[in-house]
C-alpha cells in the first residue's frame, strides 16, 4: 500500500541521516549485523506509521506523483463470486417494489440494497422507482438515467428483474397487481428481510418498500453479498449512452490541455443549514439558512465554533484554495467543479477564483442541451462521471454527502485513482486562526495536516467510513495472495455462472 509519505519529499532529512551515519561509525565494532538490521527495520517501521516529527520539519508534496493513480499494493477490483453462487430459482417468492428517495447517489446505494434484498428473499425485483420529484423536480426515473437492458443483463446470474408488475386477469379484465406497502426499519439487518418482509411477500404476492434509503445495514457478514453490491454499483448501474457521451466529451475537452482535478464543492444551502455553519454569513443570509433548517431538519442548538472545531462544517471555496496552494498546486491547475448553486455567491468564490482561475463546470464545457436539465438527474450523472474520470478528486464534505462517499468508493474500485481527502477536524483550528486574523505559519500548518491525507490507495475500512466509500477488501483480490480469501476468481467465472443458469 502506498502511504501518504510516499508522495512527499522531506526538508532537513539529509542532516538527520548524516548525524545518524556518524553515530553508527562509533558503534560499528560492537554491533552485529543482526542488530543493525533490527535498528534499520525499527526506523523503517516508525517512518511508516507516522511517528511525530520535529515541529520545525516541513513536509512537501510532489504534486506530479498525485496526478498518477495510487499504488495498488498488488490488489485489483473483483466483484465476481468466489464460492458456489446458484442462479435465481425458476419460481420466486413474489415481487419486490422499492421507492428510492434522496439524490442520485443516495438512490444508487438504495438500488444496490434492493438487489441484495431480492437475492436473499428469492424475490423478483421490479425496476426500482426513483423518487425524483421531491428532490430534483425531474421525472426521468430509472429508464431516463440508467441503461435498463444492461442492468438486467449484468444481474441475470443474481436475481430476476422485470420492468413492471405483470397484470392479472379477473373476470375477463386485466388488472394491476396490488402491492402491500411497508416502511422498512433504518439499517435493517438481513434477518428482517428473510422473516418480516418475506412473510408479507408470500402472503400478499407483492410488497412495496418505501422509503428505501439506508434501509439495509451496510456491514454484512457475508463477503458474497457485499460483492453483489459492488456488481450492482460498479457494473450493472451504467448511465444511458447520451449521458456517457456528454461526460466523455467534457473529459476530453478538459484533458486536451493536460491533467485536471475535480472538486465536489458542497457549499450549498441545504448542507450549510444541516451542518449549522452560519456565522460566516451576513445576517440576511443567516436568516435564510435558519428558516431552511427549521423547515427541513430536527430542532437542535448548533454553535458555529463548536461545529467547526469538530470538522462538521463544509470547507469554503477559499479554504479549498489554501489547501491546494499549501500542497504545491499552482494557478495553472485545471479544476472541474461539481456543485449545485453555491450559497453566498461570488463573495465566497472570488478568492478561490483568484488563486485558481482555470475553473470549469458542466455549464462552461458541456453542451447547451445539458443546461436545460443541469439541476436534474442528468446533470448530477454527468458531474459524477466527470469526477470519476478526473485525475484527482477532492471532496469538501464527506458527511451525509452521498455524492462524495460513493464517488470515492467508485474511484477506489476504478483502479485506485487519486483522492485528496482533507481532515476537516485537524484543519479546523488553522482555519479558525485565519478567520480571527492569526495567519502566521498557516501554510506550513496546513501542509503538515495534508501530509497525513489518504491519497486513494487500499486501506482498512474503519467506522464511520461507509462500505460504499471503501469496499476493500471484499471487492478486491490479489493474483498472488497471502490468504486464500483474497485469491482472484478464475478467468472463466462468467462461463461457470452461465452453465448454472
Amino acid at each position: 500500500m502506498r502511504r501518504g509519505g510516499e508522495f512527499w519529499g522531506r526538508r532537513g532529512g539529509s542532516r538527520q541521516l548524516k548525524h545518524l551515519g556518524g553515530g553508527m561509525k562509533g558503534f560499528a565494532g560492537r554491533l552485529s549485523i543482526a542488530v543493525l538490521a533490527l535498528v534499520i527495520c525499527c526506523l523503517s517501521l516508525f517512518s511508516m506509521i507516522g511517528v511525530t516529527r520535529p515541529s520545525n520539519q516541513v513536509e512537501y508534496v510532489d504534486v506530479n506523483k498525485l496526478w498518477r493513480t495510487a499504488d495498488s499494493g498488488g490488489w485489483r477490483p473483483s466483484s465476481a463470486p468466489r464460492s458456489y453462487w446458484p442462479p435465481p430459482p425458476n419460481v420466486s417468492n413474489g415481487y419486490l417494489r422499492v421507492r428510492c428517495n434522496g439524490g442520485l447517489n443516495q438512490q444508487r446505494s438504495a438500488i444496490c440494497n434492493a438487489v441484495v434484498a431480492a437475492r436473499i428473499m428469492n424475490a423478483t425485483l421490479v425496476l426500482p422507482e426513483l423518487d425524483a420529484n421531491s428532490f430534483w423536480h425531474d421525472e426521468s426515473g430509472f429508464p431516463g438515467i440508467y441503461d435498463v437492458e444492461h442492468f438486467i443483463k449484468v444481474l441475470r446470474y443474481d436475481i430476476r428483474i422485470v420492468e413492471k408488475l405483470p397484470e392479472i386477469s379477473s373476470n375477463g379484465k386485466a388488472k394491476k397487481m396490488k402491492s402491500y406497502q411497508i416502511r422498512p426499519p433504518r439499517d435493517a439487518p438481513l434477518s428482517w428481510y428473510t422473516t418480516t418482509a418475506l412473510e408479507k411477500m408470500r402472503k400478499q404476492g407483492v410488497i412495496y418498500l418505501t422509503p428505501f434509503s439506508h434501509r439495509l445495514a451496510e456491514e454484512i457478514d457475508d463477503p458474497e453479498l457485499q460483492r453483489l453490491r459492488c456488481r450492482v454499483n460498479y457494473h450493472a448501474l451504467r448511465f444511458k449512452p447520451h449521458i456517457m457521451k456528454t461526460s466523455s466529451e467534457i473529459v476530453n475537452k478538459l484533458r486536451a490541455n493536460g491533467h485536471f482535478m475535480s472538486i465536489h464543492l458542497r457549499f450549498e444551502m441545504d448542507m450549510l443549514a444541516f451542518a449549522g455553519c452560519l456565522d460566516i454569513f451576513a445576517p440576511e443570509e443567516q436568516k435564510i439558512l435558519k428558516e431552511y433548517r427549521e423547515k427541513n431538519f430536527a430542532e437542535k442548538v448548533l454553535i458555529y465554533r463548536d461545529r467547526m472545531l469538530i470538522g462538521k462544517c463544509p470547507l469554503t471555496p477559499e479554504q479549498v484554495g489554501l489547501i491546494l496552494q499549501s500542497m504545491g498546486f499552482d494557478n495553472n491547475t485545471r479544476i472541474y467543479l461539481a456543485a449545485g448553486e453555491l450559497f453566498g455567491g461570488d463573495r465566497f468564490m472570488k478568492p478561490f477564483g483568484t488563486m485558481f482561475p482555470h475553473l470549469e463546470n458542466h455549464s462552461t464545457v458541456g453542451p447547451e442541451k445539458l443546461e436545460e436539465n443541469a439541476r436534474g438527474l442528468a446533470g448530477a450523472a454527468v458531474d459524477y462521471m466527470v469526477c470519476l474520470l478526473s485525475d484527482i478528486f477532492l471532496p469538501t464534505y464527506d458527511g451525509p454527502s452521498n455524492f462524495a462517499n460513493n464517488l470515492m468508493g467508485h474511484r477506489l474500485y476504478y483502479g485506485f485513482r487519486t483522492i485528496i481527502q482533507p481532515d476537516r477536524k485537524a484543519l479546523a483550528p488553522i482555519f479558525m486562526d485565519i478567520e480571527e486574523g492569526r495567519t502566521a505559519g498557516s501554510k506550513e500548518r496546513i501542509r503538515q495536516v495534508m501530509f497525513r491525507t489518504k491519497f486513494g490507495g487500499p486501506h482498512q475500512r474503519v467506522p464511520p467510513e461507509s462500505f460504499y466509500t471503501n469496499s476493500w477488501p471484499e471487492c478486491f483480490c490479489q493474483m498472488s495472495p497471502k490468504k486464500s480469501a483474497d485469491k482472484c476468481p478464475p478467468d472463466n467465472v462468467l462461463e461457470v455462472l452461465d452453465s448454472q443458469l
